[in-house]
């Protein structure tokens, strides 16, 4: 009975959770402003009828000027098409939650905020000559790409620098352990998610104990986490076990467009001379301790040299939002251990959303213009712009062999079908696509022409490219990209191709959702 009563009040707290969060979600928002919608419109007609002309010939007014509005704006052709949908259908509540997420209602101090940050730590990562020529002379297209991060991310390329890949959540949990144990100084932990289990129970392990030696030990993850997975007060908690800890834009029941934007990041530091970035959260089923949608396909990996540097200003950006002062000469001049002289270059960077920069999507894009051989991409969606279906498309039409891997399973039904809508295009281009027959695939990578590649956290979808805060690892001409290549054709071997007689098996209900859902993709 006892039992039962628990779970029953388990159930209600995770239920109270899934209102609020509702309510300041997209959906909630657009939901709000259409009961408005329908409200104002069934007043007019039964109070105002007299008036009505004149109320529907502002009305028409109003969608004009909004739709005119819409098109002077800087968004992308396909955004400005959705919006122009939502707004002609329910042009009150459309306009209002267009301009909605215009206003930068809650998030304006955070922009500055940001701003000024990423501004003050311009001149603390400086672009040394060596690594860079060296690369322009080895190949000047990649050398164009890696000056146009620095210019507008301000993130160099680095030599000096090794990389390990690990093709599995199992595999980067492993070294995490073995490497955490070596801290002397300082332990810097941004996760987009963070979940009671085995994994996590065995890092706090290490890091209370390492909290205790005297080592700075920082824990962030995104504010999302309190309403599924972890207390409100988890910061006090892990207070007491001497670790500093705080969610990134922990949600409130209050409208703002600050909600839009998650920190979707994924990096570790240790001592400022290793780092890990890629796919992998801190939680059971990414290293298949639980089975949620099959077995669960990951990736990451572990730098160690000097391009760890990145990775710890882009903790310490982070972190300085809630605090006064940056750290920024304390942390970045610490140790380094370099490698016995690793051969190729490395490049560590992140992507904002609260800047007119898609960095994240650009990395993707110049890779796949300059490709001459292959591109193999393992994405867990598929929720792409016409830019990006178009660049996907192109280099399969000029010979080169693009490969796509993605979930077997899917872990959000919606999404999937809308994925599946891009599939004809792409095929009739001649892109292969691949799905992970035993389960849920959610690395993100890029690998192209056995040279270079990317791991990270950027999905191929709206939320990584336009607004969450994302990061990643480029890499160019390293023994970790032959890994990378060689995990992809693997992973392949488990998959099914997808062709036009598995698409005409597609069930009616999966594409009819995806149908109706692609005109809302920019939304999601």
């Amino acid at each position: 009975m006892e039992k039962t009563k628990n779970k029953a009040i388990r159930l209600l707290k995770k239920g109270q959770k899934g209102f609020w969060k509702l309510i300041i979600s997209r959906t909630g928002v657009i939901t709000l402003l259409l009961l408005a919608q329908i409200v104002l419109m069934i007043w007019a007609f039964l109070e105002l009828q007299e008036f009505l002309p004149h109320f529907m010939g502002i009305y028409i007014a109003f969608s004009i000027f909004m739709v005119l509005l819409l098109f002077n704006g800087r968004e992308e052709p396909t955004v400005k098409l959705t919006w122009l949908v939502v707004i002609m259908v329910v042009p009150v509540a459309g306009s209002l939650f267009y301009l909605f997420t215009k206003s930068e209602l809650g998030h304006r101090v955070l922009m500055r905020r940001l701003s000024d940050l990423q501004n003050d730590s311009r001149g603390t990562l400086d672009q040394l000559e060596q690594p860079e020529q060296a690369l322009k002379a080895e190949n000047p297209g990649a050398a164009a790409l890696t000056r146009y991060v620095h210019k507008f991310g301000g993130y160099p390329v680095y030599s000096g620098t090794d990389v390990t890949y690990f093709p599995l959540g199992e595999d980067k949990f492993a070294a995490m352990l073995e490497e955490l144990e070596k801290a002397e100084r300082f332990i810097f932990l941004e996760y987009y998610i963070v979940d009671e289990g085995q994994m996590w129970g065995q890092v706090l392990e290490v890091l209370a104990r390492k909290a205790k030696q005297g080592v700075d030990v920082r824990v962030m993850y995104d504010g999302t986490c309190e309403f599924y997975l972890l207390p409100r007060d988890y910061p006090e908690r892990l207070a007491k076990l001497g670790i500093k800890c705080k969610p990134f834009a922990p949600v409130t029941p209050f409208l703002s467009t600050h909600y839009n934007y998650r920190d979707h990041r994924k990096i570790l530091v240790i001592d400022g001379h290793t780092a890990f970035n890629g796919g992998v959260n801190l939680a059971d089923e990414y290293i298949n301790q639980i089975e949620r949608f099959g077995h669960w396909k990951d990736t990451a990996v572990m730098l160690k040299g000097e391009a760890v540097r990145s990775f710890t200003q882009m903790f310490l950006q982070m972190w300085a939002v809630t605090e006064h002062e940056t750290e920024y000469g304390k942390f970045l001049t610490a140790p380094e251990i370099r490698p016995d002289a690793p051969s190729g270059f490395v490049m560590p960077y992140g992507d904002s959303p609260l800047d007119e920069e898609r960095v994240g999507e650009k990395v993707y894009l110049d890779i796949l213009h300059r490709a001459e051989r292959y591109v193999h991409i393992m994405t867990p969606y598929l929720i792409i712009d016409n830019e990006m279906e178009n660049a996907l498309c192109y280099a399969a039409q000029r010979g080169v062999e693009v490969k796509l891997i993605l979930p077997g399973i899917p872990d959000k039904k919606m999404p999937y079908a809308l994925a599946k809508t891009h599939f004809p295009g792409l095929m009739e281009s001649g892109v292969e696509i691949y799905l992970y027959d035993p389960g849920f695939v959610h690395a993100k990578s890029f690998v192209c022409d056995g040279r270079e590649a990317v791991v990270g956290t950027i999905n191929l979808d709206y939320r990584s490219l336009y607004h969450h805060f994302e990061c990643a690892t480029w890499m160019y001409g390293l023994d970790a990209v032959a890994d990378i290549e060689q995990d992809f054709r693997e992973t392949e071997r488990k998959c099914s191709r997808v062709t036009k007689e598995t698409l005409a098996k597609q069930s009616r209900k999966e594409r009819w959702t995806g149908f109706v859902m692609k005109f809302l993709a920019p939304l999601l």
